[in-house]
């Protein structure tokens, strides 16, 4: 599974729920974003290794709720935009009850184990697969009322000849009737879901393990103010130079790793 920033930007993977375990369909999963693109997948992938049903598996695989699809996004003259489209919600701006010494030569940082908490701010962010910038808006709460406004940000922020392919998980905000209706009064915007389960295939969510890390887990914010200035300037510097984040592993190894978690979780549960 190797999507280079051009593979990212003209190919999209959409897979719904089906009938079988959850590492089965990780196998239909993987072997749907190989490299090269499979049109279909076969059975024997699924039934050798995880002891699935074979057919069981065909008539999952053929099933509307879970369909192995690689989405072509026309890519003539650079006419899209490919983004991972998530909100990071109930960030919270933390203080801690006394403050913190410095690091010193010999001597670590220290913070206190106990906190305040100030409040709490939800970002929504969208990350281009094809150079990394990330579009990124905070906002107090994380209904279909705020979904809608950062999409019209979006909408805003992004050339207005470009068809834009957002990536989404299956939360109920980005499925709302409210929402649905803006979709279709902005032709432009085609969404596409990850499968239940699988939000890690959204690579806006590595952007957010990279926030917490880095800005946010050490942070000291009295308010929420503080928070939301620390998050808009940590995308801020973030675009300054960006780069976008290129899978790595291959489909082979992610089988293996999912072969070894079973093991071990049957290990656990028989003891």
């Amino acid at each position: 599974m190797r999507p280079d920033t051009k593979a990212a930007e003209g190919r999209i993977l959409a897979i719904g729920r089906g009938r079988i375990r959850v590492e089965a369909r990780t196998a239909l999963y993987s072997l749907a974003l190989s490299e090269p693109p499979l049109a279909g997948v076969s059975t024997h992938a699924v039934t050798i290794p995880f002891g699935e049903d074979a057919r069981t598996v065909r008539e999952t695989i053929r099933a509307a709720r879970f369909q192995p699809l690689i989405l072509r996004v026309p890519q003539g003259h650079g006419s899209t935009l490919v983004l991972c489209c998530e909100e990071k919600s109930q960030i919270q701006a933390l203080d801690r009850t006394q403050p913190g010494l410095p690091l010193k030569r010999g001597r670590a940082g220290t913070m206190t184990h106990d906190y305040k908490r100030n409040g709490t701010a939800t970002l929504f962010a969208a990350l281009n697969t094809l150079d990394g910038k990330v579009i990124g808006l905070c906002q107090e709460r994380h209904r279909h009322q705020e979904w809608i406004h950062f999409l019209r940000l979006v909408d805003n922020a992004t050339p207005e000849h470009k068809q834009l392919h957002l990536i989404v998980d299956n939360y109920a905000t980005h499925k709302h009737p409210a929402v649905q209706r803006w979709l279709k009064r902005h032709p432009r915007f085609h969404i596409h879901f990850t499968p239940t389960s699988a939000s890690w295939l959204n690579m806006v969510e590595r952007f957010y393990r990279d926030l917490t890390a880095n800005r946010l887990r050490c942070g000291v914010f009295r308010d929420v103010i503080e928070l939301v200035t620390a998050i808009e300037d940590y995308v801020d510097h973030h675009n300054e130079r960006p780069k976008p984040f290129i899978w790595t592993a291959s489909a082979s190894d992610i089988l293996e790793k999912v072969k070894r978690a079973r093991k071990a979780l049957v290990n656990v549960q028989s003891v």
